[in-house]
């Protein structure tokens, strides 16, 4: 399946069911660019809009490239968010007119070598590029068992390309110097919102008997494990932090 189409039949699922980033990784995406209210960004496969209102509300404007109709159709609006109908390599941006390009979640589905010339591409000198992702702590019962059962039902290696992705940001040599940032993070569920946040992932299955088991084993899960009808899912925000020139 194209990467850009995976989406189309899980975008409110995402929208709903996908945590968001704590605000030390937006103060780590922001630090040294100046008052945020200067800032321009360029969000990157930006999805439903997570990490992009984030921004815009501390004061970024932000360009949300987003080749996927259904998913930019299922984010709620913000003044400071600009939609537009592209791809990671192919943002439709101008050279050098951003101070930040960055991706949420969203890195391994692009073309790594095509997406991090335009990333290159549209920041301005001394601008920032960056990829974020929220990975569950597995060394957390819950955690390891959710990882367990998804391991179970999927139908392809997101885990796998998610690394691979990472290995291609940092080594790309138009970086001048490449750091890693770690935030502790969670995700405050019920059992509905489990069953979105399984649903929003496109490489588990959503009808038929496959989904129907997948969803037998959620269940026990959130009865094994949840307090006053909760669970918490223990994250860890990466950011890949990329300084571009000479600063």
């Amino acid at each position: 399946m194209n990467p850009t189409e995976r989406f189309t039949d899980r975008a409110e699922a995402y929208a709903a069911g996908r945590p968001s980033y704590p605000p030390a990784a937006l103060d780590a995406l922001l630090g040294g660019l100046g008052d945020p209210a200067e800032v321009v960004v360029a969000d990157l496969g930006a999805g439903t809009g997570i990490g992009a209102r984030l921004l815009a509300e501390r004061g970024a404007r932000v360009f949300a490239v987003e080749p996927n109709a259904a998913m930019r159709a299922a984010a709620a609006p913000n003044s400071l968010v600009r939609w537009i109908d592209g791809t990671a390599e192919a943002t439709g941006l101008e050279e050098a007119s951003v101070d930040l390009v960055v991706a949420f979640q969203a890195f391994h589905w692009f073309r790594p070598e095509d997406a991090l010339r335009e990333m290159l591409r549209v920041v301005r000198p001394a601008g920032r590029a960056a990829v974020v992702y929220n990975e569950r702590n597995e060394d957390v019962p819950f955690n390891g068992a959710y990882g367990e059962i998804v391991r179970r039902h999927q139908t392809g290696g997101n885990e796998r390309r998610r690394a691979a992705g990472l290995e291609a940001f940092e080594s790309f040599p138009g970086w001048r110097v490449v750091r890693r940032v770690l935030v502790d993070n969670e995700q405050v569920m019920d059992r509905a919102g489990v069953v979105r946040r399984a649903s929003s992932t496109s490489n588990l299955p959503q009808s038929g008997p496959a989904a129907e088991a997948l969803r037998r084993e959620l269940d026990a899960l959130i009865d094994a494990h949840a307090a006053g009808g909760r669970v918490t899912m223990r994250l860890r925000t990466i950011l890949d932090l990329a300084d571009v020139g000479s600063g």
